[in-house]
């Protein structure tokens, strides 16, 4: 674990799709981001902020990130434990990175 503050856990994906790609984890169990309070929504968007500044700032290949959570099994939730997933970005990762997390319905990401 990298961290744990104000209920979150942030540990680095066992199954990372991009090096540095991070999970935050509440504490408290919830199945679905829609459970969170207005409480952990803010302590997490603090963290997600924080975590995505000190991976740019540690790896200057560093570009952007995609911020993303999985909600149910149709969204290809494997873990029924609410997560968000920070995964770093770098020029070139990716053929064509135009519509970002619109790619994970195949042909949608381009428009």
């Amino acid at each position: 674990m990298l961290m744990e503050r104000a209920g979150w856990r942030v540990i680095a994906d066992g199954y990372p799709v991009t090096p540095g790609h991070l999970l935050f984890i509440p504490v408290r169990h919830v199945s679905s981001f829609r459970e969170l309070s207005d409480e952990e929504w803010g302590a997490v968007f603090a963290l997600i902020k924080l975590w995505s500044a000190k991976v740019k700032e540690e790896d200057a290949s560093v570009e952007g990130v995609n911020v993303g959570i999985n909600d149910g099994r149709a969204a290809g939730q494997t873990v029924m434990h609410a997560h968000i997933h920070l995964i770093p970005r770098r020029a070139g990762d990716v053929q064509n990175p135009t519509g970002g997390v619109r790619g994970v319905i195949p042909g949608k990401a381009v428009y």
